[in-house]
């Protein structure tokens, strides 16, 4: 039920992708006609927004039924009565699920149109309102008070302060306008604050702007997923290697009930903020973040005994996160990737780097998870392959909870091997489309299998190390 255009690549990026999907193990097991379909499948997949809006409750200070009726109250004021269930995740006791509603395809066009950028764009599909910063042109005579249709730049062609826009735009739904026109392009500098008030977009999905902020946090489903699977307990020393935004890290920090030791790294100083910010706002004290390259993170020699941050002594953490820097190309909605096939293919050796400090970092006997957020092969399968030859002390380990679909064929991975890694694959299912009769005619064991499958596309490998040679 495909409503926006697939998913587009650059040629080169597209060819390699093509390759990925029609390679010969793939081949081999599904026939071409079905690995060609899947491949079509997730491309439509990739460009509209995952079934459900996934939530992490703050079980480090309130309770998860709380937040349910909090959220289901809140929902029910924004949608304007309108009864959207709030369902428990029975794998994940941490995780509220939120279907979203859609395509509503009956809306009715304004004249008046305000054309954001495609970032911008995504978020709308996904709950948020228009801040002025996303605005890149509006019809001539916007006012404020003014209702308005918002359409996409999904290939950023749109110049700021156009009066009109007769390029590929995508529409994402009708709202009203905060600004006027010439509020909006004030040559005074860049405004701030909401712009569009969407009051009725193509994807229904709560907004959670100031949202019980100290009580849950918007994540996706697969990331949430993962820290289940490091499994940090009370008192360890954890790392995160590179953690902005601090999803993760807080995670971590919440299932260890705050005790323990949870260092976090970024190589960037704002994103170092964030989550400091976050680890504040959530109130979890044993975060300790710094902003520092994870390729550098081993020391060479032995340094003061006494030093909180990196780098650090080989086998001084009980396990560790490598939340990859990628390629990204899992992430949903997207309809149109601009990253070149360099771009693309420049992540593998850099995660390298990354998963050979981590195994040098890593005790004996302990655990290392490894995931990324996009579709590739040589981000994921290859990875593993290549971690599994280089590093003799590592051994694939099973996940638990396992509710994404098994590894990729193509790697040259054993069937074992592959059934031991977990790749959220949203093709696994039809692209359907949810309104209110759909929810009330399905059960709720079905509408959880939905949200496993129709989620971001998602990869995790979880290793243990035997020994330190």
């Amino acid at each position: 039920m495909s409503v926006f255009p697939k998913i587009a690549f650059q040629y080169e990026v597209e060819e390699y992708l093509t390759k990925v999907f029609r390679n010969k193990e793939l081949i081999t097991a599904l026939g071409t006609q079905e690995a060609e379909n899947k491949y079509q499948s997730l491309l439509s997949h990739l460009s509209h927004p995952p079934a459900f809006t996934s939530v992490r409750v703050n079980t480090h200070l309130v309770s998860v039924k709380y937040v349910k009726k909090l959220l289901f109250e809140e929902i029910q004021k924004q949608f304007k009565g309108l009864c959207v269930p709030v369902l428990e995740h029975p794998k994940l006791q941490d995780v509220l699920l939120i279907p979203v509603i859609g395509p509503r395809r009956d809306l009715r066009k304004h004249a008046a149109e305000v054309i954001v950028g495609a970032q911008c764009g995504y978020a709308v599909l996904r709950g948020a309102h228009v801040y002025v910063p996303g605005i890149v042109s509006t019809s001539r005579f916007v006012k404020a008070g003014d209702l308005v249709s918002v359409y996409s730049d999904i290939e950023g062609k749109c110049k700021r302060g156009a009066k009109e826009f007769d390029g590929v735009k995508v529409f994402l739904g009708n709202g009203i306008s905060e600004l006027s026109r010439s509020e909006i392009f004030s040559s005074s500098g860049p405004l701030k604050g909401l712009g569009i008030r969407m009051l009725e977009p193509v994807y229904l999905s709560p907004s959670f702007d100031n949202v019980l902020p100290s009580h849950l946090f918007l994540q996706n489903l697969p990331s949430v997923v993962v820290s289940h699977i490091l499994n940090p307990q009370p008192g360890e020393k954890i790392l995160d290697m590179c953690a902005a935004p601090g999803g993760k890290t807080t995670h971590l920090a919440t299932l260890m009930h705050d005790q323990g030791e949870v260092i976090a790294m970024d190589k960037t100083a704002n994103k170092v903020k964030k989550i400091k910010h976050n680890a504040e706002l959530l109130q979890l004290n044993c975060i300790k973040a710094f902003c520092y390259d994870g390729t550098k993170a081993l020391s060479v020699e032995k340094g003061d005994d006494k030093q909180e941050g990196p780098p650090f002594l080989p086998e001084s953490f009980d396990r560790i996160l490598l939340d990859a820097p990628c390629s990204g190309m899992g992430q949903r909605p997207n309809m149109a990737y601009s990253s070149t096939l360099k771009e693309v293919t420049s992540y593998q050796p850099l995660q390298r780097k990354l998963f050979t400090v981590a195994v040098k970092l890593l005790k004996p006997g302990g655990v290392l998870v490894y995931s990324t957020c996009t579709i590739t092969l040589s981000e994921n399968e290859e990875q593993v392959a290549w971690a599994l030859k280089t590093f003799p002390c590592l051994q694939l380990h099973p996940q638990e909870p396992h509710i994404g679909g098994e590894g990729m064929k193509g790697a040259g991975l054993s069937l074992d091997q592959l059934k031991l890694l977990q790749r959220f694959d949203p093709s696994a299912v039809t692209l359907q489309g949810m309104d209110i009769n759909y929810l009330q005619d399905s059960r709720e064991d079905d509408l959880i299998s939905l949200a496993n499958k129709d989620c971001i596309g998602f990869f995790i490998a979880k290793f243990i190390k035997l020994n330190s040679k």
